[in-house]
């Protein structure tokens, strides 16, 4: 089965800083609670306040489901990260590992 990687980056404002790794902090345990393979956050090289959150599923069905079963707690959290990112800064991305190498 191919990997599914889905990310999303974005900019934060330097004052909600703290505010941010608090509710990171809460959606990583919820997430991996919830059976995702992983999920990491990284801070951009070269770029202050600017985050990439990474989650890894073991297959595309894991990764379809994911949005069909997300819970309300999560939610709340996707929803709070939203509020804290600078407008227009968030990019999304999803990749699909390659098998036939």
């Amino acid at each position: 089965m191919a990997k599914v990687i889905f990310s999303v980056q974005y900019e934060i404002s330097s004052n909600k800083k703290e505010e941010y790794f608090g509710v990171v902090k809460e959606l990583k345990n919820l997430l991996i609670a919830d059976g995702l393979d992983n999920y990491t956050v990284y801070e951009v090289k070269g770029k202050p306040n600017n985050y990439q959150e990474i989650y890894t599923f073991s297959s595309s069905e894991a990764f379809d489901q994911f949005d069909d079963n997300q819970n309300e707690r999560l939610n709340i959290l996707i929803n709070k990260l939203n509020d804290l990112t600078t407008e227009n800064s968030t990019k999304y991305t999803t990749l699909y590992e390659v098998t036939e190498i």
